[in-house]
């Protein structure tokens, strides 16, 4: 906007201010939750013009006139609309229109969205079709341009790439708000060009470098990294990590999502410590589309905050005003306050802080957990319904673990083990039995192969692992191209054929997610949006990964979210141990080792 429209804006607001015309609607008799001050101050009225907030005080009478939308609050609390800063939507499996078709009812109305999961498979041109959709909203969303396409140049081939000119570009769109997390963390205190390039260019055009450091070691890589210029963390899973990322100047991202629940160890230092809150914001990282529709969002990690002895108004300014001020943004969101949007949420209770009215950028949005806006129309370009290519019928075959490089009858192989509701997996050793030339399933051990699929070009690679966790107790198999963040086609299974017909499906329907048990397909969803999202309504998205969940659970698997546990066994920047389609990658050491050794 121009001075002039600015300055006649700011002129209306205060006319409704001083009673000189009339607000388009008034909120009456609620309890304040005002973040800026921690104070929750009763029998306050909103006046809202268009979408900001004209007036807040002990009686908006003045400013109600003839026409004016009369609202009671009826002293429910007064909340501002909740803010993500940082998730990604295609870990919901939905387009943007979608994800927030989803979290809207749960009084989310800010986002500050990285898409790197499309820009592994299109590149710019992929951002930049988020970058339009997102505009479109009736809500606030922001994007982050991706810092690492690919996320570990070297250990991974990915879809396509993002370089520093290609960041300088789109740090100019309208929408960008920063730079993505910067996940090459080695990259950053090893001094890679082009990862401090992109710093630079985020640094030069006055916006938010987003972190990611994976690594347990806080000693000098960690000092490193924070000098090299993030600002940020979502990463950390120890207490000691969100103490570290807080005292060398970082915000402490504390994630809770659907299989990543960080909050629980790091909100002690708040509520034990005594660290200033201020500099703690809470996040979603990557939510499953049944997490969303059925359990909540932003709501949903409040909650889990105040589950842990923090003070409620607390726990909501780490999702309003912390995040705001953060992205700098907070002159136009993240607080009830003159001039700003007119984001609100009527709650009966903090503590559960389920709206019963989101009001979002001055207008009703939802009531009583039901969407009252309409969603904008966003049509998609054939190019991106058009990328699973696997470049082959794939066989059982494909499947199996040779062993050919190992002389006796038994190995050590170097096995991913997963950690229930984190990130990070383990580096296992399991002694295996070689029969003719191979590794095979072992369920007694919880001993299942994974397998990685090369989707991106049609090369045919098949790089196959072992894992160890899942809890499978028949034969059956589970494949996805949500892989982070090369997104590859992943299989893991206890039997060859039905992983080899669980990848082919999978080819078939242009993306997805699939279970398949004894020979029959029991859950799908197909994502035919760059493999990545689909382009169905949230909750038929929803329904459809319940399938999918409920399909582990059919397979012995007991844990929770464990498809979220899947989407990261490729994810070459989060130790200890991962599967590429190059190899074994021990992300400790950024390098790759073999599947099997001698004894």
């Amino acid at each position: 906007m121009d001075v002039s429209t600015v300055s006649k804006l700011s002129r209306r607001l205060v006319n409704v201010a001083m009673g000189r015309s009339a607000a388009d609607r008034v909120i009456r008799n609620g309890r304040w939750v005002n973040v800026q001050s921690g104070e929750i101050i009763a029998n306050t009225d909103i006046a809202i013009l268009d979408e900001k907030i004209a007036y807040v005080g002990t009686d908006a009478a003045h400013t109600i006139g003839d026409n004016t939308q009369i609202i009671e609050a009826e002293n429910r609390y007064m909340v501002p609309g909740l803010l993500d800063g940082h998730l990604h939507v295609e870990s919901g499996m939905l387009t943007v229109t979608e994800f927030v078709r989803a979290v809207l009812p749960w009084g989310t109305t800010g986002l500050f969205i990285d898409p790197h999961e499309i820009a592994n498979v299109f590149g710019l041109r992929g951002v930049r079709m988020i970058v339009d959709e997102a505009g479109l909203q009736p809500i606030h969303v922001w994007v982050q341009i991706p810092s690492c396409v690919p996320s570990a140049p070297g250990l991974e081939t990915s879809g396509a790439s993002i370089t520093p000119e290609d960041v300088a570009e789109a740090l100019q769109w309208e929408g960008i708000i920063g730079l993505g997390e910067m996940m090459n963390f080695p990259g950053v205190f090893n001094n890679d060009e082009m990862m401090h390039s992109e710093m630079a260019e985020t640094r030069l055009a006055g916006k938010v470098i987003g972190g990611h450091y994976a690594f347990l070691d806080l000693g000098l890589p960690f000092h490193a990294y924070v000098a090299g210029g993030p600002q940020d963390d979502h990463e950390g899973t120890r207490l000691e990590d969100a103490v570290a990322r807080v005292r060398q100047g970082m915000k402490a991202m504390l994630r809770f999502g659907s299989a990543w629940h960080d909050v629980d160890a790091q909100i002690k230092a708040v509520t034990e410590m005594g660290l200033d809150p201020r500099h703690f914001i809470l996040c979603t990282d990557d939510s499953h589309s049944e997490t969303l529709v059925n359990e909540g969002h932003v709501n949903r990690a409040v909650r889990r905050a105040i589950s842990q002895g923090l003070e409620p108004v607390t726990a909501i300014q780490m999702a309003t005003l912390n995040t705001a001020e953060h992205f700098g943004v907070a002159r136009d969101v993240g607080l009830i306050a003159p001039g700003r949007f007119a984001d609100i949420l009527l709650v009966p209770d903090l503590v559960g802080l389920s709206p019963e009215v989101v009001i979002a950028k001055g207008r009703i949005a939802a009531l009583q957990g039901q969407v009252q806006v309409e969603m904008p129309k966003h049509t998609f370009p054939e190019w991106a319904l058009d990328s699973v290519r696997v470049g082959r019928q794939l066989s059982a075959p494909d499947f199996y673990l040779h062993s050919e490089q190992i002389g006796g009858q038994s190995a050590i192989a170097n096995v991913i083990g997963i950690i229930e509701n984190q990130a990070p997996t383990r580096h296992l050793k399991f002694k295996v039995d070689i029969q003719n030339g191979r590794v095979h399933i072992d369920l007694e051990r919880d001993l299942a192969k994974i397998a990685l699929v090369e989707r991106h070009r049609g090369t045919g690679v098949v790089q196959v692992g072992l894992v160890h966790g899942f809890g499978f107790n028949s034969p059956g198999a589970i494949g996805t191209t949500v892989a982070h963040d090369s997104h590859h086609m992943l299989v893991v299974g206890t039997d060859e054929s039905d992983m080899a017909l669980a990848a082919n499906e999978l080819a078939r329907v242009g993306g997805g997610q699939i279970v398949v048990k004894e020979g029959k397909v029991i859950g799908l969803i197909e994502l035919p949006i760059a493999g990545l999202m689909s382009n169905e309504h949230a909750d038929v998205v929803a329904n459809k990964a319940k399938t999918i969940l409920d399909g582990f659970r059919s397979c012995g698997c007991r844990l929770n979210n464990p498809n979220m546990q899947l989407s990261l066994l490729a994810l070459v920047v989060i130790p200890e141990l991962r599967i590429s389609d190059l190899g074994l990658v021990d992300v400790k050491q950024f390098d790759f080792i073999p599947l099997l050794e001698e004894k």
